[in-house]
This record gives structure tokens, C-alpha cells and sequence, in this order.
């Protein structure tokens, strides 16, 4: 699960699915019924978050194998053969993850207490633990390979670049403490040249002026 919780705090905007993955961890041993359940909603959240980003119209009744594969299209992989291959099979686990759920779940359908006091018994050991590295393997290559294939949707702001003209308080200072450079017949205010050369070093300093007194003397 660790590897998982590493790319969901890489892209920011999978933040929300830590709800899924602190379940899957707390009753992945008390209650594995209740873990499967948060897997095959984690991975049909991821899967539905990428159709709805891509515009992508999904049935309201659409099964979780029909969500992955949808997904797996949205992305882009239609043109080779062996991703269409390793998308169905990614899809496939995941339907496999539902039916598991909906065979061994508390509230899917009615049990006996029998039933229900044998549900965790169904899944031993290493099938669970496979179950849960299946999921965390296949909601982390959803995200890495969606938010790889579609920086456009990555969530940033971009600073809108100041003209050199609109600062000219700064400007002045700045040229009167380090005046003009000559370059043979050129000369150029320092101003001028911190601003073209290096942008992020001109608005810091900018900002160190307008945040100071320097600009109300």
C-alpha cells in the first residue's frame, strides 16, 4: 500500500482516495470483507475519475470491469495490441475484485451468522495479501500512466509574466544601486538585464523591495 499512497501524494488531485486506502489497511486483516469492498472502490473511482476527465459517458450500471477498460481507452491505449492485452487483464482483476467482494461482504447480500462469522475464512492468507498488492498495482498504474499521458490535466497555476515596464519604482532602485552594464557600444540597466536573464530572481527581488521601505523613501 505504500507505493500506492506515494503516487496518490505525487498527484495532488488523488488526495481523496486516502479514505480507501487507510480502510483497506485497517481491516485488511480484522475484517478483509470490508478491505475488498474499499478496493473495488478505489479502483472504480480512479477509473471513473478518468472518464469523466477525458469525457468519457459512462452507464450508470456500468460494472467495474466495463469502468477499467473504459478508462484504460480514455487514456489512449487503443492502438497497440499488448496494452489493449494488459488493460483487459487489469480490467478482468478488478471484476474478479468485485465478485470476491460481493461473495464475501457483510452488506452485499443477506448472510447467516454462520455465514457471516466465516466470510474472513474464504480468503486465506496469501490471497489476500495478492489481492491487495493486485490493487495497489493497478490504481498506481491508472494514475502514473494518465497523469504521464495528460500533463494538460494536472492541476497548476501558472504565474502570468509580468512587462519589464509595469515595475518602474524597482526598476529604479535596482539601476540606482547597481547602475548599467556596457558591453563594447551597448549598455543595458541592471534592471533590465535581472529581469531577462533570470525572472524568478527579478520578481523575488521585487518582492523583497515592495515588502520593504526601500520603495517609500
Amino acid at each position: 500500500m505504500e507505493r500506492l499512497k506515494k503516487v496518490i501524494e505525487q498527484y495532488g488531485r488523488w488526495s481523496e482516495l486516502t479514505i480507501y486506502t487507510e480502510r483497506i489497511e485497517a481491516h485488511a486483516f480484522a475484517d478483509f470483507s470490508h478491505a475488498i469492498e474499499n478496493a473495488k472502490a478505489l479502483l472504480e473511482t480512479i477509473g471513473k475519475e478518468i472518464c469523466n476527465l477525458k469525457g468519457v459517458e459512462l452507464e450508470a450500471t456500468a460494472s467495474i470491469n466495463s469502468v477499467l477498460k473504459k478508462a484504460f481507452t480514455a487514456i489512449g491505449y487503443t492502438s497497440s495490441s499488448l496494452v489493449v492485452q494488459i488493460s483487459s487483464a487489469l480490467a478482468t482483476i478488478g471484476q474478479n475484485i468485485g465478485e470476491i467482494r460481493n461473495d464475501i461482504g457483510t452488506t452485499s447480500h443477506g448472510k447467516s451468522l454462520e455465514e457471516l462469522k466465516e466470510r474472513n475464512n474464504k480468503v486465506d492468507e496469501l490471497t489476500r495479501e495478492f489481492l491487495i498488492d493486485t490493487t495497489v498495482i493497478v490504481a498506481s498504474f491508472l494514475i502514473r500512466t494518465f497523469e504521464n499521458e495528460n500533463p494538460w490535466s494536472k492541476k497548476e497555476t501558472v504565474e502570468a509574466k509580468q512587462l519589464y515596464t509595469d515595475n518602474e519604482p524597482f526598476n529604479e532602485f535596482w539601476d540606482d544601486s547597481y547602475g548599467e552594464f556596457e558591453m563594447g557600444d551597448y549598455s543595458f540597466p541592471a534592471s533590465e538585464v535581472l529581469f531577462n536573464v533570470d525572472y524568478k530572481a527579478y520578481m523575488t527581488e521585487h518582492q523583497a523591495f515592495t515588502e520593504g521601505d526601500e520603495w517609500k523613501e
